[in-house]
């Protein structure tokens, strides 16, 4: 018997060097380090329950067809939480969870004509109407991948041509020349623009994503919108005529994240330039758009990802990974904020991103899922207590009452998700 421990402890800091695109095959880490499968599927299962239909949900049906995921301590929707639930359904084989979110945010999100043509509002209340007509790229990025993998499994006959819809989007986010009259960016208070500009999702420079699709946004990145493998995904299945450039840009991605990382810490910023350097001006010191924070949370998952799909950049990433944990575990396993200066060192409080009304530094569930995703990568036995941690964690209000149910539940499930080998490359073979 103790042999047989010795052999699963082994076998449990030994990531994978091949990818699923190759393999077809993933891990259940969590059972590789000796938890029962049936428990683990239990524990998914519960997660996946938390978000969608428990007294803490942040699903909601509306009518027979539609539904939407909201932020709720900021009262409304937006194209992260409803292409996050797209994913998140097509995953879990949910159709009619899928279809529900897919069709309230073509309705109330998704421009069908004018100059943001096949964008999406990227926050809306939850009625549907829009708080802003701007798109946030990150939006489309999932919406994209989530179409063709929805393709992929359920075909285009069953009352949504989701591939048809999938090349739509990226026929629309395609570089073109646009008028606008006054128009603020995406988010709103930073400068209005005039006359004829460029749109595009991704720059055509640098074939790395936009922070947003407009004047404003193009000229930075988010390093945590950079999911390199589901660029792949496009290239085999979008069948758009452009795998190649696909191709190219998620190798641009991939090295764009060695630039944007701090060699030491781990940590990269909310956002930067697309050379990786710190924001100047706006984003910068000023209002912490320098540290890591709530975005940054999803990077380390994020990579997790392009490292089990892929595999492309396995000897990078896998270093990346024990980095970040070892930063975060000399913070103390149970103790580490949810906001740093990528030098490591505590913000000032004029920095700190506050949410739902407080500005406070927390120990998040949300980072914990992700550092927890991470330890796919790892080798070293710290891996298995951030693991142990995630699984231990309670996802329930501070003292002070704040709760987010939205973010932190969301990506703790996607870290479930990871660990349990349930995040998965969904091939035209494996759909009905």
């Amino acid at each position: 018997m103790a042999l047989v421990a010795i052999c699963l402890d082994a076998s449990a800091i030994s990531p994978w060097t091949k990818g699923a695109f190759e393999t077809g095959k993933y891990r259940n880490l969590f059972v590789e380090m000796g938890y029962d499968e049936g428990e683990v599927e239990k524990k998914l299962q519960e997660v996946f329950y938390d978000v969608f239909r428990g007294p803490n949900k942040v699903y909601f049906e509306v009518g027979d067809t539609m539904g939407y995921v909201s932020d709720i301590k900021n009262h409304d929707a937006r194209t992260e939480g409803m292409s996050y639930g797209m994913m998140i359904a097509v995953q879990m084989d949910q159709k009619d969870i899928f279809d529900r979110l897919w069709r309230w945010s073509k309705r109330y999100m998704q421009h069908q004509e004018g100059p943001l043509k096949g964008y999406f509002a990227w926050s809306c209340k939850t009625d549907g109407t829009r708080n802003a007509q701007g798109a946030a790229s990150d939006g489309e990025l999932y919406f994209i991948t989530a179409l063709i993998f929805a393709s992929n499994r359920w075909g285009n006959h069953t009352g949504i041509n989701y591939k048809a819809e999938a090349q739509h989007i990226l026929d629309c986010i395609q570089p073109r020349e646009i008028q606008r009259e006054g128009q603020a960016p995406a988010f709103g208070g930073f400068g209005q623009q005039q006359g004829p500009q460029k749109s595009y999702l991704i720059d055509p420079e640098t074939r790395l994503i936009t922070f947003t699709p407009d004047g404003f946004g193009q000229r930075f990145t988010d390093p945590s919108y950079h999911i390199p493998a589901f660029y792949e995904v496009w290239a085999k299945w979008a069948d758009d005529g452009r795998a190649d450039y696909w191709m190219d840009c998620a190798v641009k991605s991939r090295e764009f994240l060695h630039k944007a990382i701090h060699p030491e810490t781990g940590l990269n910023p909310d956002m930067c330039g697309y050379d990786g350097s710190l924001m100047q001006g706006f984003g910068g010191r000023r209002n912490g758009g320098n540290n890591f924070r709530y975005d940054s949370w999803r990077v380390p998952m994020n990579i997790t990802l392009d490292y089990e799909w892929s595999c492309a950049d396995g000897e990078w990433q896998r270093g990346y990974a024990e980095r970040i944990q070892n930063f975060f575990y000399a913070q103390g396993i149970d103790k580490y904020y949810d906001q740093y200066r990528v030098d490591g060192t505590i913000p000032e409080d004029n920095e700190i991103l506050q949410a739902g009304g407080f500005r406070k530094l927390r120990h998040s569930i949300g980072l914990v899922s992700t550092l927890a995703a991470a330890s796919m990568m790892c080798s070293h036995d710290k891996s298995r207590e951030f693991v142990d941690a995630l699984w231990n964690a309670k996802h329930v209000p501070f003292e002070d009452g704040y709760f987010d149910a939205y973010y932190d539940g969301l990506l703790r499930l996607f870290a479930f998700m990871h660990l349990s080998g349930h995040y998965r490359v969904i091939t035209p073979s494996a759909g009905a």
